[in-house]
């Protein structure tokens, strides 16, 4: 992680906000170097998918079928430290048939010019007895086309 100044590229989002999540970093969060761990950076971007999953859906599995990431990456720009509060924006990415891409931005609740990272997720909609992708819901389709 760098503390140093954010690329003008960092955090640009790619789609329409779909969803903020506000999140306190915990003290357990931090590590033995006395910042927020790397893997917890994609635990909150994790909340804020759930919550906006749980929003949007309802119960995250309906007769047998519901949201599985395939991949996830997340660009580290700052370091957060305990005490601190965050604000997690979801966008919404490109869609398929049976997937769509979000991207994350991580912001500093209180000064939101600050950028601690950005990332994304593809979220699959899947079918857990067969194991094997299915159309996303119509509900979800309706509200992503709508953007």
């Amino acid at each position: 992680m760098s503390s140093h100044a954010t690329p003008a590229s960092a955090g640009q989002e790619s789609g329409k906000l779909l969803y903020t999540s506000k999140q306190d970093i915990r003290w357990g969060d931090m590590d033995a170097l006395g910042h927020v761990n790397n893997t917890v950076y994609f635990r909150f971007m994790e909340q804020c998918r759930i919550e906006w999953l749980d929003a949007v859906c309802g119960a995250m599995t309906v007769a047998g079928q519901g949201p599985v990431i395939v991949n996830a990456h997340c660009n580290f720009r700052r370091q957060m430290k305990y005490p601190a509060s965050i604000a997690v924006e979801m966008h919404a990415g490109q869609m398929g048939r049976t997937s769509v891409e979000t991207t994350y931005v991580i912001r500093d609740a209180g000064k939101p010019e600050i950028i601690y990272a950005d990332g994304a997720a593809k979220i699959v909609w899947v079918d857990f007895g067969k194991e094997k992708s299915t159309a996303l819901p119509d509900a979800l389709r309706q509200l992503l086309t709508g953007l």
